[in-house]
């Protein structure tokens, strides 16, 4: 993104909040439409194509899943 700061936040949502995030991010992954969501205070657009992925990590005892867009 030309112009804007760096960032790097991560966020705890309840998980009624979650739900109701990944249910808007899979209704518009579905129609193939872009997807408006807010993180911590800041609101922006993931757009129709962007490419998905799901990481996995494991370490130090613990597992941790990622879904990422960009």
């Amino acid at each position: 993104m030309t112009g804007t700061a760096p960032r790097d936040v991560e966020r705890v949502y309840s998980t009624a909040d979650v739900v109701a995030k990944l249910r808007r991010l899979a209704d518009a992954l579905e129609s193939e439409t872009s997807f408006r969501i807010q993180i911590a205070g800041e609101r922006f657009r993931v757009p129709a194509r962007a490419q998905f992925s799901i990481e996995h990590e494991r370490g130090d005892g613990e597992e941790e899943v990622e879904f990422q867009l960009k």
